[in-house]
């Protein structure tokens, strides 16, 4: 599904990893709407493509040089493991390859581990279990932002408030990669590798309503148990996210100068293999992995 803009502009690529439920149909139109109205700046100009790899859709590897920059989704399924879906190896190959071409890549929840894996990192389950709620992180001390961070203030807070859901996390960041924040449950809540990837474990796009729908579903199809639903009700009932604080951190990312740099060099370690299955659709049942927004 294309987004139409004039010529001229920024053009970025959105990577759904995740179907629509009833209610981002409803509530949103959709999935990509949500993220279009927290990352879209106010270029008319600029334009947005969306591409729903979860459905097998990718860019063709002759449009890939089009885009300044690529947002991949959150999901309900994991990056981790070595039966992984098609779809999700063949995510992990491109995400390589634009790394490599010095694309800028901004990875939300799911999107944030499987950049980490594409790149040579390590992802799994999370020992202390379910994250979900309007949770605390915190930024590292005198840390040196490998790109320009957000242009209203010189420095991050040092702490900021965002919505997390989520079972699995970063083990390890890739070769190169810096630990830019963390929380109490999850050591890797942000990362980036250089100046041109960047991961961030929780979701700078929801909402608090996104946030209790989702977690109402969860608790309905016994993905997470009652105890961890009532706790995310309860801190988004206490407070909303720093919103507008993440998603100024996003748009001043995938909007950086430095675009136009040359190739990088190829990582080290093996790549990911390449796929033949085009247009692969995994079919999972319905209460093997929990739903998506």
């Amino acid at each position: 599904m294309k987004v139409a803009a004039a010529e001229g502009g920024r053009r970025y690529a959105l990577l759904l990893a995740v179907n629509d439920s009833d209610y981002a149909r409803k509530a949103h139109g959709g999935y990509r709407n949500v993220f279009l109205r927290a990352l879209r700046s106010g270029d008319p100009d600029e334009a947005w493509d969306c591409y729903r790899v979860i459905d097998g859709e990718f860019p063709a590897a002759e449009e890939l040089g089009l885009y300044d920059g690529f947002v991949v989704s959150g999901s309900p399924h994991d990056a981790h493991g070595d039966g992984a879906p098609c779809w999700v190896r063949r995510l992990c190959l491109l995400l390589r390859t634009v790394h490599a071409m010095g694309k800028r890549v901004l990875g939300v929840c799911f999107g944030h581990q499987a950049l980490c894996r594409a790149l040579g990192g390590r992802v799994g389950r999370s020992s202390s279990g379910w994250d979900v709620g309007v949770k605390e992180v915190t930024f590292v001390d005198d840390i040196e932002w490998p790109f320009e961070f957000f242009p209203l203030e010189p420095q991050p807070p040092r702490r900021a408030s965002i919505i997390e859901v989520h079972q699995d996390e970063v083990w390890e960041v890739p070769p190169g990669g810096k630990v830019l924040a963390y929380s109490h449950k999850t050591r890797v809540e942000m990362f980036a590798v250089g100046d041109n990837a960047l991961g961030i474990q929780g979701h700078p796009e929801y909402t608090n309503d996104i946030l209790l729908n989702l977690t109402n579903r969860l608790v309905n199809n016994n993905t997470i148990g009652g105890c961890v639903g009532e706790e995310a009700r309860r801190t988004a009932e206490s407070g909303e996210p720093d919103r507008e604080f993440w998603t100024g951190l996003c748009k001043a990312f995938l909007r950086g100068t430095g675009c136009d740099r040359a190739p990088r060099p190829p990582l080290q370690g093996p790549a990911a293999p390449e796929l033949s299955c085009s247009h692969h659709v995994a079919h999972f049942p319905p209460t093997a992995a929990p739903i998506g927004l």
